[in-house]
């Protein structure tokens, strides 16, 4: 256990039962989206070459207009 993740447990278990649960449900929440993600990352990391691929290319062969934020 890190010494943030310690201070984090120790300071938890000071607090009433009720804000025990709830902080639990979000760190949950928080561990099961990371998962998500990495999950969707790995699976998707080919596609997400060959988009950064075309986009190179795109950019090469000036097939793209360049836009500040307030022109998206």
């Amino acid at each position: 256990m890190t010494q943030t993740l310690e201070k984090a447990w120790n300071t938890l278990i000071k607090l009433p039962e009720e804000k025990q649960e709830s902080i639990a449900y979000i760190i949950l929440d928080e561990i099961k989206d990371e998962q998500h993600w990495d999950t969707q990352f790995s699976n998707s990391e080919n596609e997400l070459i060959s988009i950064a691929d075309k986009v190179r290319m795109d950019i090469k062969a000036g097939n793209f207009l360049e836009k500040g934020f307030g022109e998206l």
